[in-house]
């Protein structure tokens, strides 16, 4: 089912909105493996209209209104809501559906939702600075987001160069045109003419902040136009064609810029920036650069933008940052620093507020609503004031002699109120608490995202036939980000029982917060990775590389499993061996042979082959746990693994 969140009043935490968490990457990993185990399962839905929109009752206010409060853009359409409940009583779950011309659930393809999901995010791009985070939450962090309205996220922008690449794969094949909503259709159309001229910017050098400001109107313009458009007509007004290879030509487009911005956001030590701030102004906007945050090194890594050689560096830079914590030889989401004594907040610099002719007449004349003076002459303030909105409304309400001084220095008092607290660069509760993804803090899901990172590079660079050097340093690297998480660390070391999953690791204590978090599903994946089950186009492939020989048994040992069947088994293993399951199908691998090869017990006899793979008949039956393939055993020799 379909469901969003209402404002209540009496419940301080709820608010509307999408949160944004995970809403690339995920969507692209599950959208990998289905390309990967079913390869023609996605291009058979790219044109099939079998998917929908939900009818969400919130309204993105135009771009206009962004620009003016970034930080307040959503609305809670309650007219719509309503209809919606009505709907819903008489049609059931399809009431929260859009509905098309004739009254019946609009069904669009899987390639009109695919490139909807990359519109929305382009809409926002800031070309040279991430993604503009003024609908919507960062792509991971939830810790971060009062960055919302000034913030900008390479997280999502890394992630989004992934996106592209996929797309462009899985469209690589297809032909001709194909139907779309019209809307969607000018919106795609239209965002890719804007994409071509910076396109043309970027390859003649002539990007500068007039022309990125130029560029970040005319999209939010146009997403605002769509939006609009949408809300107005509940829905669509019909459908039009698009070729693909228009669509080419916009991913293409759309990759130059996100490459672009990437090679704008890479530090000198070859690290990335996570999260940038952004000012605008009439005709240009200024970029400013956040502390590095490990969830940007992580979605670097993971965007495909990185050559194994970069890679290295990048992690090497990563390894002797501030980011490590080399008590736990692991990282901390982002550098610790002290924060500052209550007292030494909200402090005016004396020279400051001695020259600023209206704070002086405020003192002077003892108005303390909008500045104070303590008795050690210390210039705060009021702690009213928690916001440049509530300071505006101070200001208006001083008495009529004050009015010509708030109109010729009024500006000058913000930029000042600016200075003292920085809520620009607020991040929320990673940079002001010391738990729960805060300061000092280790989060034990990141850590393991940066791993399954380091490996997919490693699997990269060996399709790519990268130096073998390279290769063997990211092998390294791999184990030195494993070596620090908690199945290896002894209960002392870890502050909890060691294979279990905690959320995260303060500064002060130990793990925190037992549960099944995002931590297990990463370490699941580069488990297989481990040990080389690797399937591409239906096939499985065994490629153990980054297996290493202290795995293998050292004498025998009984191996006991539960079979297809839901019966329990034992198989005898010899010392040089290693077994496990996959699809509860035993895979032994037998190692110090002295060719490779694979032995296949199916229920029609056993099978040997010289190569290391399943065809696509056999990888299904496995999938599908039919009971046809009853044991995989892979022999390999010494140098095909990990020292």
């Amino acid at each position: 089912g379909i469901d969003w969140e209402v404002e209540d009043p009496e419940d301080p935490w709820s608010y509307i909105g999408y949160w944004g968490d995970h809403q690339i990457i995920y969507l692209l990993k599950l959208l990998e493996l289905s390309h990967q185990f079913h390869p023609n399962q996605l291009s058979q839905l790219l044109r099939k209209p079998v998917f929908s929109y939900a009818n969400v009752p919130y309204r993105i206010k135009p771009f206009s209104e962004i620009k003016a409060n970034p930080k307040s853009t959503v609305t809670y359409d309650t007219d719509s809501a309503n209809t919606i409940e009505q709907l819903v009583q008489s049609r059931g779950a399809d009431g929260k559906l859009i509905m098309d011309n004739s009254g019946n659930v609009l069904q669009v393809n899987l390639l009109e939702k695919l490139c909807v999901t990359l519109l929305s995010k382009l809409g926002n791009l800031v070309l040279g600075g991430g993604i503009w985070l003024n609908t919507q939450r960062p792509e991971w962090n939830d810790a971060n987001n009062a960055l919302v309205g000034q913030g900008i996220s390479m997280v999502t922008l890394y992630y989004m160069r992934r996106y592209v690449r996929f797309l462009l794969t899985l469209i690589s094949e297809e032909t001709n045109s194909l139907s779309m909503s019209q809307e969607v259709v000018t919106w795609l159309m239209t965002t890719s003419d804007l994409l071509q001229q910076a396109s043309e910017d970027i390859s003649s050098n002539t990007v500068d902040k007039v022309k990125q400001r130029q560029l970040t109107e005319q999209l939010g313009d146009l997403s605002s136009w769509y939006r609009q458009t949408v809300y107005k007509q509940q829905g669509f007004s019909g459908k039009a064609t698009v070729s693909i290879v228009d669509i080419e030509q916009w991913l293409s487009r759309a990759q130059v810029a996100i490459d672009y911005t990437i090679q704008c956001n890479q530090m000198d030590n070859g690290m990335f920036h996570a999260y940038n701030l952004l000012s605008l102004s009439d005709d240009s906007l200024d970029i400013d650069h956040l502390y590095p945050m490990l969830e940007g090194q992580v979605a670097a890594l993971s965007s495909g933008y990185l050559s194994a050689a970069e890679t290295n560096r990048a992690l090497a830079s990563l390894f002797a940052s501030d980011v490590y914590r080399a008590d736990q030889k692991t990282f901390m989401l982002y550098p610790d620093r002290a924060l500052p004594s209550f007292l030494n907040k909200n402090v005016i610099p004396a020279e400051s507020a001695q020259t600023h002719p209206l704070i002086e007449e405020l003192v002077t004349s003892g108005m303390t609503s909008i500045v104070e003076k303590d008795v050690q002459g210390t210039y705060r303030f009021h702690s009213s004031l928690t916001n440049k909105d509530k300071l505006n409304v101070a200001l208006s309400k001083l008495p009529e002699r004050f009015h010509g001084l708030v109109k010729e220095h009024a500006d000058s008092l913000h930029t000042l109120y600016e200075l003292v607290f920085n809520h620009k660069a607020f991040t929320g509760r990673s940079g002001g608490m010391f738990g729960f993804e805060g300061l000092g803090c280790i989060y034990w899901h990141m850590v393991s995202k940066l791993l399954l990172a380091v490996q997919e590079c490693y699997f990269n660079a060996i399709a790519k036939d990268e130096p073998q050097e390279e290769i063997n340093k990211l092998a390294a690297y791999y184990y030195r980000v494993r070596e620090g998480i908690g199945f290896n660390k002894t209960p002392e070391e870890y502050g909890a029982f060691p294979v279990d999953p905690y959320s995260h690791t303060p500064g002060h204590s130990g793990a925190q917060q037992p549960g099944m978090t995002g931590q297990v599903k990463e370490e699941v994946l580069t488990r297989f990775g481990e040990l080389g089950i690797r399937v591409n186009n239906g096939k499985v492939a065994f490629e153990p590389s980054l297996l290493r020989q202290c795995e293998f048994l050292t004498e025998d040992a009984s191996f006991r499993y539960l079979d297809v069947n839901n019966q329990w088994q034992t198989i005898e293993l010899a010392a040089g061996s290693l077994a496990f399951t996959w699809c509860q199908v035993p895979i032994i691998y037998i190692l110090n042979e002295t060719e490779m090869s694979l032995t296949l017990k199916t229920s029609t006899g056993h099978h040997g082959s010289q190569r290391l793979t399943l065809d696509a008949e056999t990888a299904s039956n496995l999938f599908g746990r039919t009971g046809h393939v009853k044991q995989i055993t892979v022999h390999l020799t010494p140098d095909t693994l990990t020292a």
